[in-house]
């Protein structure tokens, strides 16, 4: 089952963990087979938000929730279950200093598109 590994941490903690450790953690996933994809992003000044109300087009800066940690990062994982994507969670780097939120992915209905 996919699981995606939402990592966050404050701001000021961003380069708190070396890239290389986060690759060399990424790595090791790919290699186990687990690992399907992964991203460090930029900051969240960086951020766009994007809603449509009424039909209508409402762009603005910045996230859509102020937060103290912000969203840093992904991993997306292949898992035999919850405890195994938590094992895989507690071994990023980041969680040391921020947290990591395990959320199962959703499959889209396709019976909808016939």
């Amino acid at each position: 089952m996919k699981y995606l590994c939402l990592v966050y941490l404050e701001e000021r903690k961003l380069h708190a963990v070396q890239d290389s450790e986060c690759m060399a953690c990424g790595a090791g996933l790919r290699e186990s087979g687990m690992l399907l994809a992964a991203e460090a992003l930029q900051p969240v000044d960086t951020a766009t938000t994007v809603r449509i109300r009424n039909g209508k087009l409402a762009v603005t800066d910045g996230p859509f929730a102020e937060t103290k940690e912000q969203l840093a990062g992904f991993y997306l994982v292949d898992a035999r279950d919850l405890n195994d994507a938590i094992q895989v969670a507690a071994k990023i780097p980041p969680a040391r200093e921020g947290s990591i939120e395990v959320r199962p992915v959703r499959e889209l209905n396709t019976d909808l598109y016939g």
